[in-house]
Protein backbone atom coordinates (compact mmCIF):
# COMPACT_ATOMS: atom_id res chain seq x y z
CA UNK A 1 0.00 0.00 0.00
CA UNK A 2 1.64 3.22 -1.48
CA UNK A 3 1.84 6.87 0.25
CA UNK A 4 -0.24 7.72 -2.78
CA UNK A 5 -3.35 5.42 -2.23
CA UNK A 6 -3.14 5.95 1.95
CA UNK A 7 -3.57 9.56 0.66
CA UNK A 8 -6.92 8.81 -0.71
CA UNK A 9 -6.72 11.73 -2.93
CA UNK A 10 -5.81 14.01 -0.73
CA UNK A 11 -7.65 13.70 2.05
CA UNK A 12 -5.34 12.82 4.15
CA UNK A 13 -1.37 13.73 4.70
CA UNK A 14 0.83 10.59 4.81
CA UNK A 15 4.17 10.65 7.06
CA UNK A 16 6.36 8.41 8.93
CA UNK A 17 8.40 9.45 12.08
CA UNK A 18 11.10 7.41 13.74
CA UNK A 19 10.43 7.74 17.49
CA UNK A 20 11.82 6.24 20.40
CA UNK A 21 11.40 2.49 21.42
CA UNK A 22 11.63 1.01 24.45
CA UNK A 23 14.16 2.08 27.10
CA UNK A 24 17.67 0.68 26.10
CA UNK A 25 15.95 -0.96 22.93
CA UNK A 26 16.18 0.38 19.03
CA UNK A 27 13.80 2.95 17.64
CA UNK A 28 10.60 2.44 15.73
CA UNK A 29 8.88 3.57 13.16
CA UNK A 30 5.18 5.32 13.17
CA UNK A 31 3.26 5.71 10.00
CA UNK A 32 0.98 8.93 10.49
CA UNK A 33 -2.01 9.13 7.72
CA UNK A 34 -3.79 12.51 9.27
CA UNK A 35 -6.88 14.12 8.09
CA UNK A 36 -5.90 17.36 5.75
CA UNK A 37 -6.60 20.86 6.78
CA UNK A 38 -8.15 20.14 9.77
CA UNK A 39 -8.78 23.34 11.45
CA UNK A 40 -9.11 21.58 14.98
CA UNK A 41 -7.38 18.62 16.73
CA UNK A 42 -9.17 15.69 15.18
CA UNK A 43 -9.50 11.82 17.06
CA UNK A 44 -7.06 9.08 16.64
CA UNK A 45 -6.48 5.35 15.80
CA UNK A 46 -3.09 3.96 17.06
CA UNK A 47 -3.18 0.89 15.21
CA UNK A 48 -1.59 -2.38 16.09
CA UNK A 49 -1.43 -4.72 13.21
CA UNK A 50 -2.22 -8.32 13.08
CA UNK A 51 -0.50 -11.15 11.58
CA UNK A 52 -0.12 -14.30 14.29
CA UNK A 53 2.98 -12.14 16.07
CA UNK A 54 4.81 -13.15 13.26
CA UNK A 55 3.95 -10.99 9.99
CA UNK A 56 3.28 -8.42 8.67
CA UNK A 57 3.83 -4.54 9.11
CA UNK A 58 2.86 -0.65 9.72
CA UNK A 59 0.71 -0.79 6.78
CA UNK A 60 -0.66 -3.95 7.06
CA UNK A 61 -4.61 -3.62 6.88
CA UNK A 62 -4.37 0.36 6.56
CA UNK A 63 -7.03 0.37 3.88
CA UNK A 64 -9.39 -0.91 6.53
CA UNK A 65 -8.15 1.51 9.33
CA UNK A 66 -9.12 4.22 6.93
CA UNK A 67 -12.56 3.11 6.27
CA UNK A 68 -13.25 2.92 10.09
CA UNK A 69 -11.48 6.58 10.50
CA UNK A 70 -13.41 8.58 7.91
CA UNK A 71 -16.48 8.42 9.68
CA UNK A 72 -15.18 9.93 12.66
CA UNK A 73 -12.59 12.51 10.79
CA UNK A 74 -10.07 10.39 12.56
CA UNK A 75 -5.85 9.91 12.78
CA UNK A 76 -4.48 6.69 12.17
CA UNK A 77 -0.94 6.12 13.25
CA UNK A 78 0.26 2.55 12.71
CA UNK A 79 3.31 0.80 14.64
CA UNK A 80 6.43 -0.87 13.64
CA UNK A 81 6.83 -3.96 16.62
CA UNK A 82 9.22 -6.00 16.02
CA UNK A 83 8.09 -9.81 15.26
CA UNK A 84 8.60 -12.85 16.99
CA UNK A 85 10.30 -15.66 16.92
CA UNK A 86 13.37 -12.84 16.20
CA UNK A 87 11.67 -10.79 18.57
CA UNK A 88 10.12 -12.63 21.58
CA UNK A 89 7.68 -11.19 24.50
CA UNK A 90 8.30 -8.48 25.53
CA UNK A 91 9.53 -6.92 22.42
CA UNK A 92 6.63 -6.71 20.63
CA UNK A 93 4.34 -5.03 22.96
CA UNK A 94 6.76 -3.29 24.58
CA UNK A 95 7.55 -1.27 21.05
CA UNK A 96 3.47 -0.60 20.70
CA UNK A 97 3.58 0.97 24.23
CA UNK A 98 6.42 3.27 23.23
CA UNK A 99 4.43 4.41 20.26
CA UNK A 100 1.78 5.36 22.12
CA UNK A 101 3.96 6.98 24.69
CA UNK A 102 5.24 9.22 21.97
CA UNK A 103 1.98 9.64 20.09
CA UNK A 104 0.55 11.14 23.57
CA UNK A 105 3.34 13.14 23.85
CA UNK A 106 3.06 14.95 21.01
CA UNK A 107 -0.48 15.23 20.17
CA UNK A 108 0.09 19.50 19.17
CA UNK A 109 2.18 18.31 16.70
CA UNK A 110 0.04 15.94 15.42
CA UNK A 111 -3.27 17.91 15.42
CA UNK A 112 -4.52 14.91 18.10
CA UNK A 113 -7.27 15.44 20.39
CA UNK A 114 -5.78 13.53 23.06
CA UNK A 115 -9.20 12.80 24.96
CA UNK A 116 -10.13 11.08 21.85
CA UNK A 117 -7.46 8.19 21.13
CA UNK A 118 -8.30 4.58 20.54
CA UNK A 119 -6.12 1.55 20.28
CA UNK A 120 -7.11 -0.97 17.20
CA UNK A 121 -5.88 -4.20 16.20
CA UNK A 122 -7.08 -7.22 14.12
CA UNK A 123 -6.40 -10.86 15.45
CA UNK A 124 -2.40 -10.44 16.69
CA UNK A 125 -2.70 -6.77 16.69
CA UNK A 126 -6.15 -6.87 18.49
CA UNK A 127 -4.38 -9.25 21.52
CA UNK A 128 -1.28 -6.38 21.26
CA UNK A 129 -3.98 -3.81 21.55
CA UNK A 130 -5.16 -5.42 24.67
CA UNK A 131 -2.19 -6.07 26.22
CA UNK A 132 -1.14 -2.17 25.21
CA UNK A 133 -4.48 -1.07 27.22
CA UNK A 134 -3.46 -3.40 30.16
CA UNK A 135 0.22 -1.67 30.26
CA UNK A 136 -1.29 1.95 29.76
CA UNK A 137 -3.48 1.23 32.68
CA UNK A 138 -0.56 -0.23 35.18
CA UNK A 139 2.08 2.32 33.96
CA UNK A 140 -0.19 5.23 34.78
CA UNK A 141 -0.87 6.44 31.41
CA UNK A 142 -1.56 7.50 28.10
CA UNK A 143 -5.29 7.50 28.28
CA UNK A 144 -7.16 5.78 25.86
CA UNK A 145 -10.65 6.71 24.85
CA UNK A 146 -11.22 3.00 23.84
CA UNK A 147 -10.04 -0.35 22.32
CA UNK A 148 -11.19 -1.80 19.51
CA UNK A 149 -10.31 -5.71 19.38
CA UNK A 150 -11.39 -6.91 16.09
CA UNK A 151 -10.98 -11.09 16.48
CA UNK A 152 -8.13 -10.55 18.89
CA UNK A 153 -5.68 -13.71 19.61
CA UNK A 154 -5.44 -13.38 23.65
CA UNK A 155 -5.15 -16.93 25.19
CA UNK A 156 -2.01 -18.73 24.65
CA UNK A 157 -3.43 -21.93 26.03
CA UNK A 158 -5.34 -22.58 22.82
CA UNK A 159 -7.08 -25.00 24.44
CA UNK A 160 -10.89 -23.35 24.55
CA UNK A 161 -14.19 -25.73 22.51
CA UNK A 162 -13.89 -23.09 19.84
CA UNK A 163 -9.84 -24.12 19.39
CA UNK A 164 -10.94 -27.44 19.44
CA UNK A 165 -13.43 -27.55 16.93
CA UNK A 166 -11.91 -25.20 14.51
CA UNK A 167 -8.35 -27.44 14.25
CA UNK A 168 -7.97 -28.09 10.74
CA UNK A 169 -10.11 -25.41 9.51
CA UNK A 170 -10.05 -21.82 8.25
CA UNK A 171 -6.92 -19.69 7.75
CA UNK A 172 -5.56 -19.38 11.66
CA UNK A 173 -6.77 -22.94 13.00
CA UNK A 174 -4.92 -24.33 16.18
CA UNK A 175 -2.24 -25.59 14.83
CA UNK A 176 -1.47 -21.85 13.09
CA UNK A 177 -2.13 -20.78 16.60
CA UNK A 178 0.18 -23.24 18.67
CA UNK A 179 2.64 -21.63 15.80
CA UNK A 180 2.47 -18.20 16.34
CA UNK A 181 2.37 -18.61 20.33
CA UNK A 182 5.35 -20.49 20.38
CA UNK A 183 6.99 -17.73 18.62
CA UNK A 184 6.38 -14.94 21.11
CA UNK A 185 6.89 -17.51 23.79
CA UNK A 186 8.93 -20.14 23.34
CA UNK A 187 8.85 -22.66 25.80
CA UNK A 188 7.07 -20.87 28.56
CA UNK A 189 3.79 -20.90 25.93
CA UNK A 190 0.83 -22.92 28.28
CA UNK A 191 2.87 -22.49 31.37
CA UNK A 192 0.91 -20.99 34.28
CA UNK A 193 3.13 -18.04 34.61
CA UNK A 194 2.48 -16.14 31.35
CA UNK A 195 2.04 -12.45 31.58
CA UNK A 196 -1.19 -10.71 31.01
CA UNK A 197 1.28 -7.95 29.26
CA UNK A 198 2.21 -11.16 26.63
CA UNK A 199 -1.43 -12.99 27.11
CA UNK A 200 -4.39 -10.98 28.30
CA UNK A 201 -6.28 -13.71 28.63
CA UNK A 202 -4.13 -14.51 31.80
CA UNK A 203 -4.83 -11.06 33.54
CA UNK A 204 -6.94 -11.56 36.65
CA UNK A 205 -8.34 -8.18 36.63
CA UNK A 206 -9.57 -6.40 34.33
CA UNK A 207 -10.98 -3.34 36.43
CA UNK A 208 -9.83 0.17 34.77
CA UNK A 209 -9.69 -0.04 31.72
CA UNK A 210 -11.32 1.51 28.45
CA UNK A 211 -14.49 0.82 26.89
CA UNK A 212 -13.94 -2.27 24.54
CA UNK A 213 -15.46 -3.13 20.91
CA UNK A 214 -14.52 -7.07 20.58
CA UNK A 215 -15.89 -8.41 17.93
CA UNK A 216 -15.42 -12.32 15.76
CA UNK A 217 -17.24 -14.98 14.13
CA UNK A 218 -18.55 -17.85 15.41
CA UNK A 219 -16.29 -20.22 13.06
CA UNK A 220 -13.00 -19.28 14.36
CA UNK A 221 -10.66 -20.03 16.86
CA UNK A 222 -10.65 -16.99 19.28
CA UNK A 223 -14.23 -17.13 19.45
CA UNK A 224 -14.91 -18.58 23.11
CA UNK A 225 -11.76 -16.31 24.49
CA UNK A 226 -13.08 -13.57 22.98
CA UNK A 227 -16.65 -14.09 24.60
CA UNK A 228 -14.42 -14.64 28.25
CA UNK A 229 -12.59 -11.84 27.99
CA UNK A 230 -15.34 -9.21 27.38
CA UNK A 231 -17.27 -11.42 30.21
CA UNK A 232 -14.43 -10.84 32.12
CA UNK A 233 -14.24 -7.03 31.59
CA UNK A 234 -17.97 -6.87 32.44
CA UNK A 235 -17.59 -8.93 36.19
CA UNK A 236 -14.95 -6.00 36.62
CA UNK A 237 -17.25 -3.65 36.40
CA UNK A 238 -16.09 -2.08 32.75
CA UNK A 239 -17.66 -1.68 29.60
CA UNK A 240 -17.20 -4.03 26.55
CA UNK A 241 -19.79 -4.26 23.87
CA UNK A 242 -19.27 -7.90 21.98
CA UNK A 243 -20.44 -9.08 18.55
CA UNK A 244 -20.06 -12.72 17.34
CA UNK A 245 -21.19 -12.56 14.15
CA UNK A 246 -22.82 -16.16 13.30
CA UNK A 247 -20.97 -18.08 10.47
CA UNK A 248 -18.09 -15.55 10.33
CA UNK A 249 -14.28 -17.38 9.74
CA UNK A 250 -11.49 -15.16 10.99
CA UNK A 251 -11.23 -12.18 9.23
CA UNK A 252 -14.23 -12.48 7.46
CA UNK A 253 -14.95 -8.65 7.24
CA UNK A 254 -11.35 -8.07 5.69
CA UNK A 255 -11.48 -11.09 3.31
CA UNK A 256 -14.93 -10.52 1.91
CA UNK A 257 -16.15 -7.34 2.35
CA UNK A 258 -19.08 -6.74 0.21
CA UNK A 259 -21.07 -9.53 2.08
CA UNK A 260 -23.91 -9.21 3.82
CA UNK A 261 -21.96 -9.83 7.27
CA UNK A 262 -19.37 -7.81 6.44
CA UNK A 263 -21.26 -5.20 6.37
CA UNK A 264 -23.27 -5.37 9.19
CA UNK A 265 -20.20 -5.88 11.26
CA UNK A 266 -18.44 -2.57 10.10
CA UNK A 267 -21.80 -0.91 10.34
CA UNK A 268 -21.82 -1.95 14.34
CA UNK A 269 -17.90 -0.81 14.94
CA UNK A 270 -18.86 2.68 13.19
CA UNK A 271 -21.60 3.42 15.16
CA UNK A 272 -19.55 2.08 18.29
CA UNK A 273 -16.64 4.23 17.41
CA UNK A 274 -18.76 7.56 16.77
CA UNK A 275 -20.03 7.11 19.97
CA UNK A 276 -16.75 6.98 21.85
CA UNK A 277 -15.39 9.69 19.58
CA UNK A 278 -18.36 12.01 19.84
CA UNK A 279 -19.88 11.72 23.66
Amino acid sequence: MSNDELRRGGAYEVFERTVPGPPGDPDITLLICRPAHAATPTPAIYHTHGGGMILGDRRTAMPDMLDLAAPVGAAVISVEYRLAPEHPHPAPVEDCYAGLLWVARNTTELNIDSDRVIIAGASSGGGLAAATALLARDRGGPALAGQMLAAPMLDDRNDTPSAVQMAGRGMWDRTSNQTGWTALLGDERGRPDVPPYAAPARATDLSGLPPAFIYGGSAETFRDENIAYASAIWSAGGQAELHVWSGGFHGFDLMAPQAALSQAAKAARTSWIRRIMNP
